[in-house]
């Protein structure tokens, strides 16, 4: 058995019940991407995305896959709690945030290991960052550091100025000072190029240094079980490498470069998991408060599930979810919401029209996982294999 689940970067159906003490009331993901004339996903639709819990309209009668959502039970809204608790690890203490910058003694700690100076030190827009700080920086060759609502030191340098593998040794000395209580979720290097008259650009060369999951994830169950465990995209950042085979493990710099080795994944012969994160959704949309440009992105996904469904084995399964939510139409902040995700599962020998409900942790969709490619789950999450397998 082949297991392909996709995660669509802050992909949310809703916000959760908690979503007041995030500041994120009302906001809803899918519902703002429905008003975007850009929108067109018959393939999700037609699995049951519009029939999930809570989602407004659209019902089709018999959907062609499992569907239902799940809230999470993690302290957070970011990628890496998202992802390791879809994974069955969650994070009971929240990763530590920063509104204010970074303390001194930190930053004259980074400055004293990389002989370089910091500017900046605040919550920032990546895209804004670079346009108030990228002169400076040429002129100078300090560091432009900043943060987000998120738990992430992310280090911007034009590649001119600092050659990208420079950069990436930078972060991995902010990666060994921030440990313990200053233990970020992520480090991320964050190139640039271009000028001050054209404008600066950031290129697909980000790259993120991120914590060991603190517990064992589904990855590290399934190695250990012998499947093959393959991650695409940003989960080999995500989970610091740990769990996951050496030879299809890549990263990727685009949503199309993602899908596409996935799509060649099915030419591959294992048996196992390959766990693909599609970022653009997010990092390229989302935060920027593009809904044309995000439905855009997800209509450009389910296009591409036409031939991978067509393409796909009888014992195949393919899961589509997110890790957290963006919402577009979301005018209080710029950052994540705190949403349910969804969950579709499609595959011959999937049960069409089963709704698996509202479930009360992303972790169910690790254990469910491990459960069939026959492992033991971890401590978290309540596998509904039982329920969705004909």
């Amino acid at each position: 058995m082949r297991i392909f689940l996709i995660v669509i970067d802050s992909f949310g159906v809703g916000c959760s019940p908690d979503a007041d003490k995030y500041g994120d009331e009302g906001s809803n993901t899918l519902r703002s991407l429905r008003r975007s004339e850009k929108l067109y996903i018959p393939n999700m639709e037609r699995m049951g995305l519009y029939n999930i819990d809570g989602v407004e309209r659209g019902l089709i009668k018999t959907p062609s896959g499992a569907y239902g959502r799940l809230q999470e039970k993690s302290q957070g809204k970011d990628t890496t709690t998202g992802h390791w608790e879809i994974a069955g690890v969650e994070t009971e203490t929240p990763l530590p945030l920063y509104p204010h910058g970074f303390p001194r003694e930190i930053i004259e700690k980074f400055e004293r290991e990389t002989g370089r100076k910091v500017i900046c030190n605040k919550p920032y827009s990546g895209t804004d960052v670079i346009r108030d700080y990228g002169e400076q920086h040429m002129k100078t060759g300090a560091l432009i550091v900043y943060t987000s609502a998120d738990s992430v030191f992310q280090i911007a340098a034009h590649e001119d100025i600092v050659p990208v593998e420079e950069l990436y040794r930078y972060c991995r000395t902010a990666r060994n000072i921030l440990t313990g209580k200053d233990g970020v979720g992520r480090v991320i290097a964050r190139p640039f190029t271009g000028d001050v008259r054209n404008g600066f650009v950031r290129t697909s060369r980000r790259h993120d240094f991120s914590l060991e999951p603190p517990g064992e994830t589904m990855l590290d169950i399934l190695q250990k079980h012998g499947a093959s465990v393959v991650g695409i995209g940003k989960i080999y950042d995500i989970f610091a490498g740990r769990g996951l085979d050496k030879k299809y493990t890549s990263p990727t710099c685009s949503n199309d470069d993602g899908m596409e080795k996935t799509s060649a994944l099915l030419r591959e012969n294992f048996e196992g998991l390959v766990f693909v994160n599609l970022v653009e959704t997010d990092m390229v949309y989302g935060h920027r408060r593009d809904a044309d440009g995000y439905a855009g992105a997800v209509s450009r996904i389910d296009q591409w599930l036409t031939d991978f469904m067509a393409g796909m084995e009888k014992d195949d399964i393919l899961m589509i979810t997110g890790d957290h939510g963006c919402d577009p139409g979301f005018t209080k902040t710029t950052d994540h919401t705190r949403e349910y995700i969804p969950l579709l599962i499609w595959g011959s020998g999937i049960k069409p029209g089963v709704n698996i409900g509202t479930r009360n942790t992303f972790a169910d969709i690790g254990a469910t996982i491990v459960d069939l490619l026959g492992a033991e789950p971890g401590k978290n999450g309540k596998s509904f294999k039982k329920d969705i397998l004909i």
